[in-house]
C-alpha cells in the first residue's frame, strides 16, 4: 500500500495575508513610524497570529524594504499618467503634478509627508537593505522629473546650461526638504516657496 504524502504541518497560509500585511505597513509606517510599528501590532492589524507574519517576511528589515515597493508601486501611476502626458508641454504637467500634491497634503491637514523621506530619516544609517530600496525609488522618481525637463530644454522652454538629471534630483531634494518644514509649520508655506524658487527661478 502507498502511503500517503506528510501533511504540511502549521495552519495553511490564508490567500492574501502577505498583501495585507504590506498594506498594514503601509498605514502603520505613516502613522507611527518605523521604528514605533511592531511586527505584534502589525499582525493584530490584519487579524493573524504574530507566527503568520514570518510565513511571509524573514524581518521587519525585509518587510520594510517590500513596504517601500509597494508605496512607490502605488504612487508611480500617479507619475506616469502626469508626468508621461505628451499632449501637456512639459513644464505645465510638472506644475500641475506639485500642485495635486500640495492639495493633497492641504487636505491632510500638513501631516506625515512623504513615506521614503520619513523612512530615510529613521533608517538610512542602520539598513543597507532599506537604504538601497530608497536609493533605486528616489532615482526612478527624480527620472520621471528628469524626462519633463530634458523635453522643456529640448523645446527651448528653459535653459540648457545644467544637465535635466543634476535639475531634476536638485527639485526632488528641495521638495522632500519642504514635506519637513511643512510639517513643522504646519503650513504650505514651505511648499509654495519650493513651487516659486523651481517654476520661476530654477526652470526658467
Amino acid at each position: 500500500m502507498k502511503s500517503s504524502p506528510a501533511a504540511r504541518r502549521g495552519p495553511k497560509p490564508k490567500p492574501g495575508t502577505r498583501d495585507n500585511l504590506v498594506k498594514a505597513g503601509l498605514q502603520m509606517f505613516y502613522a507611527e513610524g518605523y521604528a514605533a510599528t511592531g511586527v505584534q501590532g502589525i499582525a493584530e492589524r490584519v487579524g493573524v497570529p504574530k507566527g503568520s507574519f514570518y510565513n511571509h517576511f524573514a524581518s521587519k528589515e525585509v518587510f520594510g524594504a517590500d513596504v517601500l515597493d509597494a508605496y512607490f508601486n502605488r504612487n508611480e501611476d500617479k507619475l506616469r499618467s502626469m508626468l508621461c502626458d505628451a499632449e501637456i508641454a512639459p513644464l505645465a504637467r510638472l506644475e500641475a503634478y506639485f500642485d495635486e500634491l500640495i492639495e493633497a497634503f492641504r487636505a491632510a491637514g500638513f501631516v506625515r509627508g512623504c513615506l521614503l523621506g520619513n523612512i530615510s530619516a529613521e533608517v538610512a544609517d542602520h539598513s543597507a537593505l532599506m537604504r538601497e530600496r530608497l536609493v533605486k525609488h528616489f532615482a526612478a522618481w527624480s527620472g520621471y522629473f528628469e524626462t519633463c525637463i530634458a523635453q522643456a530644454q529640448d523645446d527651448g522652454a528653459i535653459d540648457s546650461r545644467m544637465p535635466a538629471e543634476l535639475l531634476a534630483r536638485f527639485v526632488l531634494n528641495s521638495w522632500e526638504g519642504a514635506l519637513l518644514r511643512m510639517r513643522a509649520d504646519r503650513s504650505d508655506e514651505p511648499l509654495l516657496e519650493f513651487k516659486s524658487i523651481v517654476f520661476s527661478v530654477l526652470l526658467t
